[in-house]
């Protein structure tokens, strides 16, 4: 499962649908089959230009972001929290060393906020080496590193470091926390990954606290044009699909609780 789902990502994100329409083009005009080429060829356009010129990148990741609106305050009280995996370069840190964070680094500067206001508190770090070649550290393994550097004792933390996937982070969670004796955590990742982590969460009966962190959009995107940054608008489109399509996979074999779990 953990294989097949990479391989399907890699030939169905925007770009790559839009190289394969491109190439199918290609081959259907050597054979002079000129339907399909006209055909495949349009779509390819369409595929690019909605991807780099549109906000419905943006548009998408925002709708996933809104679905569990980030509390007004901190908690009163904090025991424990969960950190999801997604937040470093694992391949640049393999090599370099230290901790290199990527755009969902937001997961792990939010856990350090509040593991400084509430010193009694409880890190459950899940994440594993989520490559194809598992050759690299995990991100349990690096954020080990960013937290002690920042004063964060290691007896505070507890590690899953086989987890390569959300669906494993929730298997792997729920016996460590039950382990260590916790309940009702805070579960801390990127807004656009709430509705999916929350469904498989809730799947596995852990209860949690939605922390949404890592925000993508502005809150205010409408559909249209955007000409002024296409790379931008190529990653949300690939990131908002990835989540969609990550919803409605786990939905259909029964790993979630919904199909777009809601508070």
């Amino acid at each position: 499962m953990f294989f097949f789902s990479k391989l399907v990502w890699i030939f169905g994100q925007p770009l790559s649908l839009a190289f394969l329409l491109g190439l199918l083009a290609f081959i259907a005009g050597l054979l002079r089959w000129r339907a399909t080429m006209l055909t495949t060829s349009l779509l390819s356009a369409v595929v690019l230009f909605v991807t780099l010129y549109t906000t419905a990148g943006a548009y998408v990741v925002q709708g996933l972001e809104e679905r569990f609106p980030k509390p007004a305050a901190d908690p009163a009280d904090l025991k424990c929290m969960i950190v999801l995996g997604g937040a470093t370069q694992n391949e640049v840190t393999t090599a370099r060393g230290g901790y290199e964070l990527d755009s969902a680094g937001d997961r792990l500067v939010e856990a350090l906020r509040l593991a400084q206001k509430y010193p009694q508190a409880r890190i459950l770090i899940s994440g594993g080496d989520g490559s194809i070649g598992g050759s690299y550290e995990g991100d349990a393994v690096i954020s080990e590193r960013f937290f002690t550097a920042f004063g964060v004792s290691t007896s505070r933390m507890i590690e899953d470091k086989t987890s390569r996937t959300t669906f494993e982070n929730a298997v792997n969670t729920k016996e460590l926390l039950a382990q260590n004796g916790l309940s009702d955590c805070l579960l801390i990742t990127s807004g656009f990954h709430m509705p999916r982590s929350m469904g498989i969460f809730r799947k596995q009966g852990i209860s949690v606290v939605p922390w949404p962190v890592d925000y993508r959009s502005t809150g205010k995107e409408t559909p249209g044009f955007d000409f002024t940054q296409p790379s931008r608008n190529a990653q949300l489109l690939a990131t908002g699909l990835r989540e969609w399509v990550g919803l409605v996979g786990y939905y259909a074999v029964g790993r979630t609780s919904a199909l777009y779990p809601g508070p």
